[in-house]
């Protein structure tokens, strides 16, 4: 076999490689297990059509280039995400995201550190390039052949065709004969194209048609005086109860959750309800369960923030709560704030954390507790508070982890931790090939937090509301993971004050007593606010 015949099977090899690799779960990472890509047997037949009447000039080559760039990137996105954080890319609203995602990485990683990364990125984007170019350019030497021209036009030919009787099998196939095409053709990223290109069409033809948004009269009447939380635990998933390699790991701390409930004089109850997001976009989740409507893409999430809803947050307005975000990810303008309905927005900068940063936030979600408490206490007239708090340290990668600080005091001031607890904490190093072990670490953080909390504020009347927003990212969760999230409510009993028949509506609505929600699920995310709201209301309200 002559040095040319090599060069062409390694160039066919590579090309078609490029759009039928696969991706090795749960990593960035791809592989190839010998499928065929449509898009270079179809190419391989537009060449041979071509280079039967002209050469292809050195331009035509550098733009087949580029352009295989361009599809090797999206062939590269279409099976790498789905596997990272369990939902399909959407280029139109996640490219909006970006430039937060820019600014969160500028402020948590060095200048340096950010230009080496760009470098790279664009270095491999130029090799990868070259590669192309070296293999279509041995691609069409071997067309000015006429032997090696017929063998390849014969080679893509019969792909297309084998993908055609595939085709057409699978669509006659029935559940007692079930095709199994016994020769694997990927997605074509030319379909992910056009799917996403029917995205941006839908995104801009206007306004979606919504539901109406549930009753939201209540008179609050069982919750009247008492503070009232909603923390929202990022990643807070299933996973955390029901798989093996994490839900053992968790029971320490969880028992040690519930000593807290205990000894304060508090019950809980659980169960699981499903979110509308996966491994992200939690504030599908947040705006789904205060407004009562299923918001599951941005595009209804776009929708429904330009018209007049109630809230969750105005029903408590208009029972005398002061209304509050607790915001410590908030480094920007946040416009939802006035869509909700908050009287006060505690950002990053009114927080005005001063110790050692974790994670891409940098601000612990113990210091942000402390930190409102204190705000609150300073006051001139108190209310009663409606808190709402979506979490930052159990975001992904999961480490570094802040440390667990025992005194709720010390948090406030500019040196929270000790010089030990900094250096282990820093010392932790996420693991990127297996995020397991991190994600313990970090519940586990939040487990010792809310339990602190409790014991920190023993004897006042507080109710809390504490769920997960999204499982974590598929390569945590797993393939196939369910989208449920665990959610609890906590409230005083058997002492005053006595809420406890909060907690028996709940149960009588599908809770159980403790902390481990059973299956099954309640129901979507935004079906738990009306059982909220008849569960903190003297008038009952007709079962859903």
């Amino acid at each position: 076999m002559t040095s040319a015949l090599l060069a062409l099977l390694a160039a066919l090899t590579i090309l078609n490689a490029s759009l039928s690799f696969h991706n090795v779960w749960p990593t960035p990472a791809v592989g190839w297990r010998g499928e065929i890509s449509l898009e270079f047997a179809i190419v391989l037949v537009l060449l041979v059509a071509v280079r039967r009447s002209a050469p292809l000039s050195q331009r035509a080559l550098r733009w087949i280039s580029a352009l295989w760039v361009v599809l090797f990137i999206g062939h590269y996105a279409d099976v790498t995400t789905p596997a990272l954080y369990g939902r399909d890319i959407n280029l139109y609203w996640d490219a909006q995201y970006m430039p937060d995602v820019v600014a969160m990485v500028a402020r948590a990683a060095p200048l340096w550190l950010i230009v080496i990364a760009l470098c790279a990125v664009a270095l491999i984007l130029v090799l990868f390039y070259i590669v192309f170019r070296w293999a279509f350019g041995r691609v069409s030497e071997a067309l000015a052949d006429a032997r090696k021209r017929r063998w390849l036009a014969g080679g893509a030919i019969a792909a297309l065709a084998v993908f055609a009787g595939q085709h057409v099998l699978a669509r006659f196939s029935t559940e007692v004969y079930e095709f199994e095409p016994p020769v694997r053709f990927p997605t074509p990223v030319t379909q992910t194209y056009i799917r996403q290109a029917r995205l941006v069409l839908a995104a801009r033809a206007g306004v979606k048609t919504l539901p109406p948004s549930p009753s939201m009269d209540a008179d609050l009447a069982l919750v009247r005086g008492a503070d009232v939380s909603l923390i929202f635990i990022e990643a807070y998933g299933a996973i955390a109860y029901e798989r093996v390699d994490i839900a053992p790991n968790l029971v320490a701390e969880r028992a040690e959750l519930a000593a807290a409930i205990r000894d304060t004089h508090q019950e809980v109850v659980s169960a699981f309800v499903e979110s509308p997001t996966f491994g992200g976009s939690s504030w599908l989740a947040h705006i789904s369960l205060m407004s009562g409507v299923e918001v599951r893409d941005p595009a209804t999430n776009a929708s429904l923030m330009t018209q007049q809803r109630e809230t969750l947050v105005k029903t408590f307005k208009r029972q005398g709560y002061r209304t509050l975000a607790l915001m410590p990810g908030l480094r920007q303008r946040w416009p939802e704030g006035a869509f909700y309905g908050f009287d006060e927005i505690y950002g990053a900068s009114r927080l005005d954390y001063r110790g050692p940063e974790f994670g891409w936030f940098a601000i612990p979600d113990q210091f942000s507790l402390a930190r409102a408490d204190a705000l609150e206490r300073s006051q001139p007239s108190p209310k009663p508070t409606f808190m709402f708090f979506p979490t930052i340290s159990t975001h992904f990668p999961f480490i570094p982890t802040p440390p667990y600080q025992p005194d709720w005091a010390r948090m406030l001031t500019d040196t929270p931790y000790s010089g030990s607890a900094i250096v282990e904490a820093y010392d932790q190093e996420p693991d990127w090939t297996s995020f397991g072990p991190g994600y313990v670490r970090a519940v586990r953080y939040t487990y010792q937090t809310l339990a602190g909390y409790l014991r920190a504020n023993a004897g006042s009347d507080r109710i809390l509301i504490v769920l997960g927003d999204h499982q974590p990212a598929a390569a945590v969760s797993g393939e196939g993971a369910p989208w449920d999230v665990p959610v609890h409510v906590i409230a005083p009993a058997g002492s005053t004050p006595d809420r406890s028949a909060i907690l028996a509506r709940l149960t009588a609505r599908g809770f159980r007593p403790g902390l481990v929600p059973q299956r099954p699920a309640l129901g979507k995310m935004h079906t738990l606010l009306p059982i909220l709201l008849d569960a903190f209301s003297e008038v009952r309200r007709a079962p859903l």
